[in-house]
């Protein structure tokens, strides 16, 4: 049995793997979860075992080479199942206690090469392109700045703003109030059979 996740684009990439499921297209796209590619997801959805072969320790409980284990994460990031394999840490333990999502009006023209060297700054953790929401909402470019007290946020906004220069119109800055959970793909582990994510 394999499940179904929609997807856009990349639907029909994946490589053939000894029990992939046929991948189904359509107006939308969709790409298939096999039983192995589901019980996968499963076992690291709370994150990798934290051991020095983590890929050996998941392909002992699979049945297969730790190399088949990162060929399969791999296969599902380049289709667009699982959209990256990273550290989440948690700032606040970690003594970063203030956040802000600094938004940016920035040329359109200018977004990608800013945006890149913006993402390479140390303090920064997130940073995308959005859509304008004009007449309201004029930034472009979202980006997660961490620090250990607002002095530090403020200088990193400074940091970017400079690095930004000619070529922002204007930013604002949105300061976290709470934590919220992070969790990636989540599956259901109670009936793998039954098709339903």
């Amino acid at each position: 049995m394999s499940d179904c996740i929609s997807r856009s684009e990349h639907a029909d990439t994946a490589p053939d793997m000894p029990d992939q499921a046929s991948t189904v297209s359509g107006s939308h796209g969709f790409q298939c979860l096999t039983d192995i590619d589901r019980q996968l997801i499963l076992l690291t959805q709370n994150g990798l075992p934290l051991t020095p072969e983590p890929y050996r320790q998941l392909g002992d409980q699979l049945a297969l080479s730790a190399d088949e284990v990162m060929a399969r994460l791999e296969r599902m990031k380049a289709v667009g199942i699982i959209r990256r394999i990273a550290a989440v840490p948690n700032h606040y333990r970690l003594g970063y206690r203030v956040n802000g999502m600094t938004v940016w009006d920035v040329a359109d023209e200018q977004i990608r090469t800013l945006g890149l060297q913006v993402g390479e700054l140390p303090y920064v953790s997130h940073c995308y392109h959005r859509p304008r929401r004009l007449p309201d909402w004029p930034y472009n470019l979202f980006v997660m700045v961490h620090g250990r007290n607002h002095e530090d946020v403020s200088e990193h906004i400074a940091g970017i703003a400079d690095l930004l220069g000619k070529h922002c119109r204007q930013s604002d800055v949105l300061f976290s109030s709470r934590i919220l959970k992070k969790t990636g793909l989540r599956l259901r582990s109670e009936d793998t059979s039954s098709g339903g994510l």
